[in-house]
């Protein structure tokens, strides 16, 4: 036991300790550290370090302040006395030298820096303290009022001061259409403004317009944020000095009860002698009605699912006709306009007719406003009425010196009418079936067949068998079960014996992906079949995105009705012009006047050379009004695709037996 301590005490004083694994051959010192312990160490100090000080900062206010002041002194008092102790002119003595410091310091920090007593040095450190707690808290709150009033600018909270202006509320595909159109329109009409309500952040807002909108001119685009339904953010837009006011539609028909509730917010804004025209746009027609009454007097209501399901029937039995309305709908090329003619007063409608070489006139709006689109040609004009013209721009309806030259050698009788039944199809199935179905039935003859090519389910077949009863008894639906999206579905089809082909794609949110997209896979389907069999197919497509169109699988110049484009273009229209909503109506409306395309031998013998006056001759002989017409040569050349609305009645061409004439007839 003895032995046992006095070697212990050996070894520690000769340090003959081992600790750990020693390499062979060499003495480990007994203070060694391991270095991967060592930076342990000093990181475990770090974080403790680093944590301390977060949690000071955590203090509030108070230590921030005091870290501030601490990191200033580490920096101004050394700087400061360097300063002094290397100034010759600095005085010898160290409590004279401490107080130049002071000084120093004091002005640096603007702290007084006064020197004497201590009862003066610590008032001028008040007074100092005092001057920048002032000046701290004027300039704070300066910047918060400055910074709020830039977040309520961003944020789009302030009140805009216009008079004149667009108002649209809401946002919705439509929205780009409504403002680049609204835009073009007023290109020759100065400075104007349209003004965006929606409960969207304004940046992105104005962002996407300027994406999707293009180039807007000289009309600026002001956006605000807010819910169009809440009365405090309509007032935000200034609705009761607008010129026009638009409530955009939703995407579902569902939501049509906040169209509603949009309008009576808006009326508990504006007073009932206010200037602003209201123009709003329901899905369903069982909201139209409770619409019309919230927007009030004066207001107009379109119904969209009803008019896109009219123009997809229309165009399914007359190629072509949708390229006619795309370019009397937009402010591109010519368009509906209701001008001035006091120099018509006393003649006949059908004197206008022809008085006019760069217009073509198609109604005439009375006094009163009643608005008569394409009367009997003896209908005679009085003082205050007014002209509804096709013309360039409103400002170039210009009378000619004289009428342009007819030759009625080359005017043929009208033919006989052939009416024969028709076969079409229908591939998909959506809200606006039954209505496609209705109005089919309206215009074909006895004996036509629609096929109907749907998917199985359950919901499907109640919709088509439900539709059968609106149709006439001239018109025999029937529903083959498949779908169309998959090739064995359309390569069974034998399309060509069909006169049309209509495709239909789903309901939103009732499909995977967009709705276009099953459109886009049933377009190629039929694309190749029409390829391997030879025969042309005669499709009008219905699409919720234009700018699916251009990838579409179809052929130059085919038939799109794009809903979302549509009642854009719409809207825009009658909003530089309320007497068009009128007009429209009638046009989609089934009974009146109506757009056709005949073919150009029924009014002028096929194969001669006239003028296009000598075919508006010839139209209004048979009560109809020409418009203008469709090449088949260029038929499949753009912009146009042979379509030619408003030509001069002076421009000469060859009419072939294959060119269609566009006329305004009643069915």
């Amino acid at each position: 036991m003895h032995k046992t301590t006095n070697d212990d005490d050996r070894r520690r004083r000769t340090g003959d300790v081992r600790v750990g694994k020693q390499r062979q051959g060499q003495d480990a010192p007994t203070d060694a550290v391991d270095p991967a312990v060592g930076g342990r160490r000093r990181a475990a100090l770090s974080k403790q370090a680093r944590y301390w000080f977060d949690n000071t900062l955590a203090g509030g206010a108070a230590a921030l302040i005091g870290w501030l002041a601490v990191a200033c002194l580490v920096i101004v008092v050394p700087a400061s006395a360097v300063l002094v102790w290397t100034d010759d002119r600095a005085p010898d003595d160290r409590w004279a030298k401490a107080a130049a410091v002071w000084r120093s310091v004091g002005q640096t920090l603007r702290l007084g820096g006064e020197a004497g007593s201590p009862l003066r040095v610590a008032l001028s450190v008040l007074l100092a303290l005092v001057a920048l707690f002032y000046v701290s808290t004027l300039v704070s709150l300066i910047t918060a009022a400055i910074t709020e009033k830039l977040l309520a600018l961003r944020r789009g909270h302030s009140t805009v001061l216009e008079e004149g202006h667009t108002v649209v509320l809401g946002w919705s595909d439509q929205i780009f259409t409504v403002v680049a159109e609204i835009a073009e329109a007023n290109t020759n009409q100065g400075r104007r403004a349209i003004v965006v309500l929606a409960d969207r952040d304004k940046t992105d807002m104005e962002e996407e317009l300027r994406t999707e909108a293009g180039d807007t001119g000289g009309t600026r685009i002001i956006c605000r944020n807010g819910r169009p339904t809440d009365p405090v953010a309509l007032e935000r837009v200034s609705p009761a000095t607008a010129d026009v006011v638009l409530v955009l539609p939703r995407d579902e028909p569902d939501e049509d009860a906040e169209i509603v509730k949009n309008l009576l917010s808006l009326r508990a804004v504006i007073d009932d002698d206010c200037r602003a025209r209201i123009l709003a746009v329901v899905r369903d027609s069982r909201y139209r009605l409770a619409a019309t009454l919230a927007a009030g007097p004066g207001a107009f209501v379109l119904e969209i699912d009803d008019i896109t399901a009219r123009l997809v029937a229309q165009c399914a039995r007359q190629p072509g006709l949708s390229l006619v309305y795309q370019e009397l709908l937009d402010f591109a090329g010519d368009e509906f306009y209701v001008v001035d003619a006091p120099a018509q007063a006393g003649r006949t409608y059908g004197d206008a007719q022809t008085a006019y070489v760069t217009s073509t006139v198609v109604g005439i709006v009375r006094a009163d406003g009643a608005l008569r689109l394409h009367p009997t040609p003896d209908a005679r004009l009085c003082a205050d009425d007014r002209l509804v013209v096709i013309a360039e721009d409103d400002d170039t309806t210009v009378e000619a010196h004289e009428p342009a030259a007819v030759d009625t050698s080359v005017i043929v009788s009208r033919p006989p009418t052939v009416v024969r039944p028709e076969r079409m199809l229908l591939l998909g199935w959506n809200r606006r079936a039954r209505r496609i179905v209705r109005h089919l039935s309206d215009h074909v003859a006895p004996g036509s067949v629609l096929h109907v090519v749907a998917d199985g389910e359950e919901l499907t077949a109640a919709e088509v068998g439900a539709a059968v009863p609106q149709a006439s008894a001239g018109l025999t639906v029937e529903l083959r079960r498949g779908d169309p999206a998959l090739p064995e579905t359309v390569n069974a089809l034998d399309v060509a014996t069909y006169d049309g082909v209509i495709v239909l794609g789903p309901d939103h949110g009732t499909c995977g992906g967009a709705p276009d997209d099953r459109t886009l896979v049933t377009l190629l389907l039929l694309r190749d079949l029409e390829r391997t069999s030879g025969s042309p197919v005669a499709v009008v497509t219905e699409m919720t995105d234009d700018r699916n169109t251009a990838i579409a699988p179809v052929g130059p110049g085919a038939d799109f009705i794009v809903s979302g484009k549509l009642v854009g273009l719409l809207m825009s229209q009658i909003s530089q012009n309320w007497h068009l909503a009128e007009l429209f109506e009638e046009l989609l409306a089934p009974g009146g006047n109506t757009i056709q395309l005949r073919p150009a031998g029924h009014y002028v013998r096929a194969g001669c050379t006239a003028s296009f006056a000598t075919v508006v001759e010839s139209a209004s002989r048979r009560g109809e009004c020409a418009i203008g017409y469709r090449s088949r040569d260029r038929a499949t050349t753009g912009p146009d695709y042979g379509v030619r609305v408003n030509p001069r009645k002076t421009d000469v061409r060859r009419w072939n037996g294959n060119d269609d004439v566009i006329v305004i007839t009643r069915l």
